[in-house]
């Protein structure tokens, strides 16, 4: 099945004029519950990996010897959907509470544990150029964009950052496929365990976020939304419904690819490149919801009916408290290292 974005509730260009100079687009990728096979772009599928080289590792020293094993966080999905399915308002059974209780506990890994040890990453996405218009980083004669990321925060100089490997290839060299991918035994968050997903890119208009817009046209769209707001105040509304430059008109959430970054928990920044303080791109965002209660307006047509929208719209995948993932490119230089960002 398709997934069409509707229409936005007003006509951006026509209410801000100028803003037509910074139109983009992105590629919104609708993740949503199946069974990819290698061959596709996927979140959380199988990997068009070749079967000699050697799988990507976490080798950042770092405690990786406790945590929730991967087939007991599916398990417990699978629980969870089965008694959705039965009856959205039921709850588990006692039987089904017992069997959570188990799935949930924590455990020591049995193997080598320790914090200099390689732990084996996990396989977070795939995108074949063919399939996702705005995946325009990376080198040119590469056609597919291969995600890992390790599933502990325990990265970087405070200890709780995130770690990915970006990794390009040519999809037509791979002959012999790796059948069986290692996988860590722990894992520090069941948010870095994804589910398997198909994808069904669609590409999008966008905009940039408000505050890295020039500064007259940024002072329109917020003289606008507080006038809204002050109309809301004297007529009691407690909580605005009306569309938003920010939730509505400009940026989607979800996973997608390209177009710009959204900047909701810190200042908008333009990032530069460590190597060559070139003004990086948005390569990925990596999203744990689809839409929320602020960005209903996004959800596409064709999950508008709940019997349909409930089926597996989330991917498992959660950064941070329920945030997203920026994760920037340099377009200069395709081998110069990638920046990402938590929003």
């Amino acid at each position: 099945m398709t997934r069409t974005t509707p229409p936005r509730p007003l006509d951006v260009e026509g209410l801000f004029p100028g803003i037509a100079a910074h139109r983009g687009t992105t590629t919104r990728l609708h993740p949503r519950r199946g069974s990819p096979d290698a061959s596709v772009s996927s979140v959380g599928g199988p990997m068009l990996w070749p079967a000699e080289d050697p799988w990507p590792v976490c080798t950042d020293p770092h405690p990786h010897g406790r945590g929730r094993r991967p087939a007991d966080i599916h398990r417990e999905r699978q629980l969870w959907a089965a008694a959705w399915a039965r009856d959205p308002g039921s709850g588990l059974t006692d039987e089904e509470r017992g069997l959570l209780e188990e799935l949930q506990r924590r455990h020591r890994a049995a193997g080598e544990s320790g914090e200099s040890d390689p732990l084996p990453m996990i396989g977070l996405a795939q995108l074949y150029r063919r399939d996702v218009p705005d995946l325009l980083a990376g080198p040119e004669d590469r056609d597919l964009l291969q995600v890992f990321w390790c599933p502990f925060d325990a990265h970087g100089g405070n200890r709780t950052g995130m770690l990915l490997d970006l990794r390009w290839r040519r999809s037509w060299e791979v002959v012999g496929v790796l059948a069986q991918p290692p996988l860590p035994e722990v894992v520090g968050s069941e948010g870095y365990v994804p589910e398997p997903c198909v994808l069904h890119p669609e590409q999008v208009v966008t905009y940039p976020f408000a505050g890295l817009l020039p500064e007259e046209l940024c002072a329109r769209i917020e003289a606008r939304e507080e006038a809204l707001e002050e109309e809301a105040e004297e007529a009691g509304v407690e909580e605005w419904d009306w569309p938003t430059y920010q939730f509505d008109l400009s940026i989607p959430p979800g996973w997608r690819a390209g177009g710009y970054a959204s900047w909701n928990l810190t200042d908008a920044a333009v990032l530069q490149c460590p190597a060559c303080a070139a003004p990086m791109e948005l390569l990925l965002t990596i999203d744990s919801s689809e839409w929320d209660g602020g960005s209903g307006s996004w959800m596409p047509l064709e999950e508008r009916d709940p019997d349909v929208s409930g089926g597996g719209a989330h991917s498992g995948v959660e950064v941070g408290r329920s945030g997203k993932l920026n994760v920037f490119a340099c377009p200069a230089d395709p081998g110069h290292p990638h920046l990402t960002s938590i929003q």
